[in-house]
């Protein structure tokens, strides 16, 4: 599916990522296995796990590099770009996968948190797509896979940060596609559900909770793998592929809806608070909506 291209995934060394990259070099690909080895709040520095898929890699007869550089910087992440130039000589597709969660309820919430998480996931996405950009741009081709979350699509509690971080990844992928389309550059999302260290760092307080984390852990990395795959493949290509949102959950695979108007009230004269008050709202009131949590959409055991 990806015979011959070079494939940068971010986060590769654990988790979604490593199943990422594995199966990437299964279907042909040469991997830049990008990893610094952090603690799911992004603090610490390992080799080992990123090497550790390398050798996994190499044992099946693949190519794979290893980086360790952080996606977080401007300058760190170009090197993650540079690597795979250096170590075959071309860039093809770029998997933005790394991400660190540092959970607060909103008014909790730290300065410090925050900019954890968006440098991470949102500003990541951004330093290594666009360190890729003019390759892609020369060669009149490439692929981004961007990893969005239901947290922010949806919603969660506690998670103001990764929401905002990965509703920012949605926004960043389409506006990606839609500059880079006359390049025949796509650019696409994955919303993963996946039993990972990072879910497996949220706490669970209730039975309710409980009982979806047993489900989730039904639900391996190596599930979402085939997807990012064929939204790298020549097939995907082909086809054409980008601006979309998809999600993997076990062995289903779900098209995401992107916001669109709902309904539309109009006045000749215009509109004061009261007339928003009597007329537009009860209008809109059927078709708001609740707030959710994305259990409650999700609301059926994986398939």
């Amino acid at each position: 599916m990806v015979e011959g291209k070079v494939v940068v995934v971010t986060g590769a060394g654990r988790g979604i990522g490593r199943g990422f990259a594995l199966l990437m070099a299964a279907h042909g690909a040469k991997v830049v296995i990008n990893d610094i080895g952090g603690s799911v709040e992004g603090e610490g520095a390992d080799k080992g796990p990123a090497n550790e898929v390398a050798e996994m890699i190499r044992a099946k007869g693949g190519e794979a590099v290893v980086n360790t550089d952080s996606v977080s910087d401007p300058k760190s992440a170009a090197r993650i770009v540079e690597n795979a130039l250096d170590s075959f000589g071309r860039i093809d597709a770029v998997v933005n996968n790394a991400g660190i969660l540092r959970d607060g309820i909103f008014h909790k919430m730290t300065d410090e948190m925050w900019h954890g998480v968006i440098d991470v996931h949102l500003n990541g996405s951004f330093y290594v797509s666009r360190a890729a950009a003019p390759h892609f741009r020369k060669q009149s081709s490439g692929c981004y896979v961007h990893m969005t979350s239901t947290s922010g699509l949806v919603g969660n509690v506690g998670q103001a940060n990764y929401s905002a971080a990965k509703l920012g990844i949605m926004g960043l992928s389409k506006s990606i596609a839609l500059d880079m389309a006359r390049f025949r550059v796509r650019s696409n999302c994955i919303s993963p559900f996946a039993w990972s260290r990072m879910i497996g760092s949220i706490p669970v307080n209730t039975p309710e909770a409980q009982a979806r984390v047993e489900k989730l852990k039904q639900m391996t990395p190596e599930k979402i793998a085939p997807m990012a795959v064929y939204l790298c493949s020549h097939a995907a290509d082909k086809a054409n592929v980008s601006g979309q949102i998809f999600g993997v959950r076990n062995n289903e695979i779900f098209l995401f809806s992107q916001p669109r108007p709902l309904r539309a009230v109009q006045r000749n004269d215009g509109w004061t608070p009261e007339m928003i008050a009597e007329q537009a709202i009860p209008a809109f009131q059927s078709h708001m909506y609740p707030l959710e949590v994305s259990a409650d959409v999700f609301s059926w055991d994986p398939v």
